[in-house]
């Protein structure tokens, strides 16, 4: 029996079974300290092994060193879905649809949202379908190192990382903007970067948990003013505001419902595409989920309500209430200017006074929670790109409590660049690591779509069916290939608009030049990081029959729980039925 004196335990209890000795609790500093530690049941790369055997890329070892990734699993269902609705809800909506409504017109802005949406539920399902079967590290990156080329894959790796590495000190300055809506600079913007800084940090120190929760929060109070602005709208429209004048459809008809024509067009559907990025992060999180064949499915459904109600129907009614030649649309002195939001400035010309401060409180919280999002997207994805070889080791080192400290790290030390928001270089800067960010999403998303397409060619030709998917895109192949060909129009679109934008012949040439660069530079990045690391490992494009479909599976008696499943949902009412194909 187990000898007790003064708090410590004697050596005879160490005579009992392992499962049946004391626990001996250390102090709480401790414990924070030793949760810093290497996680003893990580699988760190092997020298040797991943991309360092002469110049052979070992695609084997890489898909199992994703699959076997220690990060923590602890991400919750209600998390899954909450970043899946309002995730990517940000000044893309909330402020830059202005710019693209004095750009293109109303219609403009509705067609390049609703083929953008058409594009992004496509593609969000593809990526539902792969990381429900292959819940791994790195998500889309990965997927296009095992199922299209290890090359692409790196290059993709480092594409998404670069962006949020870029993007989360923009964040950092942007959300200090915001203030100067009350404080009117009387505070400089360096303390205001401090404090964002400090709480973004120790959000993601609290591990995938902590980034649950905040995105959990920031989203919901997101959905609910977004939501509340649709109501409002419907409203305003309707005469039911302070001047009780009604609206109806009088700005569709003049000044109109387009503006500079199809370039007009070009330019709205750019910016509808940044508007939505991010929107994939709920597939780079499926490795970190508790049950990512239960919760996953059900948070990608979501998507659809997000485009639908979200983007469609609240840029509808900003439409309608918000003519596209408004002076206010274009006097931003920034991206996050609350006055030059087409939600604030719906609300000022109805008469309401106290609504605009809470329209830029919800766009701090967007910006805080873009920011929150930038650490966690870029170091997980420098963890997977570690774990396969396509990355400095250190970065695959995570601790006890199944964070990648070492990306954490390095995407706060780049945070500190915010600080240049008080130097006379800000705007320089800030443009050309915006440019560096800029095409990121469009890579990924058309990476997902070709590696989705090229995933299901190797599960056929491997002998396998459709009924073998623990979640099936309801958009199939087709939707894919739509995703695909979307992507590869936006980036022609950009092209165009980037070298002869709008009022290019007012420009001087250098400024023309300047001006494509700041919206192209992340093509010759991305071709800088695929063309000598595929010329250097001479690596092979995957063939369907030499794909690895097996690493990485969660569960192995898939096949007896579908079937156990499906019995179920046969029992199901007809309501439920329909539900579920939407929730």
């Amino acid at each position: 029996m187990a000898v007790e004196k003064g708090g410590m335990y004697t050596p005879d209890s160490m005579t009992l079974p392992a499962y049946d000795r004391p626990v001996r609790k250390h102090s709480y500093s401790k414990r924070v300290i030793d949760s810093f530690k290497p996680d003893p049941h990580a699988h760190l790369t092997p020298s040797g092994v991943v991309g360092a055997n002469g110049k052979v890329f070992d695609i084997e070892a890489a898909a199992t060193a994703t699959a076997e990734s220690p990060l923590a699993r602890k991400l919750k269902g209600r998390h899954l879905q909450m970043i899946a609705i309002g995730g990517s809800i940000g000044t893309g909506l909330f402020v830059a649809s202005g710019s693209t409504l004095a750009h293109g017109g109303p219609a403009s802005v509705l067609i390049a949202f609703s083929l953008i949406g058409t594009m992004l539920y496509s593609t969000v399902h593809a990526l539902g379908e792969m990381a429900v079967l292959f819940p791994v590290a790195g998500s889309f990156s990965a997927y296009s190192t095992r199922f299209l080329d290890p090359a692409w894959g790196f290059a993709m790796g480092w594409n998404y990382a670069l962006q949020w590495l870029m993007v989360f000190p923009l964040e950092l300055v942007a959300a200090s903007i915001t203030i100067a809506f009350w404080n009117e600079g009387r505070i400089s913007n360096a303390a205001w970067v401090t404090i964002f800084l400090f709480l973004i940090i120790t959000i993601n120190l609290f591990g995938v948990k902590g980034y649950g929760e905040a995105e959990f929060i920031f989203s919901t109070i997101k959905v609910v003013a977004v939501i509340g602005f649709i109501v409002l709208g419907v409203i305003l429209n309707c005469g039911g505001g302070p001047n009780g004048e009604y609206l109806g459809g009088r700005y569709w008809r003049d000044p109109g419902a387009f503006n500079h024509g199809f370039k007009g067009l070009c330019s709205t559907m750019v910016t509808a595409a940044f508007a939505f990025a991010g929107t994939e992060l709920v597939g780079l999180a499926a490795a970190e989920t508790a049950n990512p064949r239960k919760s996953l499915p059900t948070a990608i459904k979501q998507v659809f309500w997000r485009i639908t109600l979200f983007y469609i129907v609240s840029l509808t009614l900003v439409g309608l209430l918000v003519p596209f030649n408004e002076p206010r649309l274009l006097s931003g002195s920034s991206s996050v200017d609350a006055a030059a939001s087409p939600f604030v400035i719906a609300i000022q010309n109805a008469g309401i006074e106290v609504l605009p401060s809470v329209m830029n409180c919800v766009i701090m919280i967007a910006v805080l929670s873009v920011g929150n999002s930038a650490v966690y997207g870029s170091s997980r994805t420098l963890a997977a790109l570690a774990e396969q070889g396509q990355a400095p080791r250190i970065f695959a080192y995570i601790d006890r409590k199944g964070r990648p400290m070492a990306g954490i790290i390095a995407a706060s030390a780049l945070g500190f660049l915010a600080y240049l928001a008080a130097s006379d270089k800000e705007n320089e800067a800030f443009t050309w690591m915006l440019a560096i960010s800029g095409l990121s999403s469009i890579f990924t998303w058309s990476s997902i779509c070709l590696a989705h397409i090229r995933f299901r060619k190797g599960w056929k030709v491997q002998g396998h069916t459709l009924d073998e998917l623990a979640f099936r895109s309801q958009a199939g192949l087709v939707g894919s290939w739509v995703g695909f060909t979307l992507n590869c129009l936006i980036l022609i679109a950009q092209f165009w608009t980037g070298f002869a934008p709008i009022g290019y012949a007012e420009n001087t040439a250098s400024e023309n030049v300047e001006h494509f660069f700041s919206l192209y530079l992340a093509v010759p990045i991305v071709l800088l990081f695929y063309l000598p690391y595929k010329i250097y490992y001479r690596t092979p494009f995957i063939r369907s029959h030499d794909m690895d479909l097996h690493t990485g599976m969660r569960e192995l008696n898939i096949g007896a729980l579908l079937a156990e499943e499906r019995a179920e949902q046969a029992e199901w009412p007809l309501w439920k039925k329909v539900y579920k194909i939407f929730c």
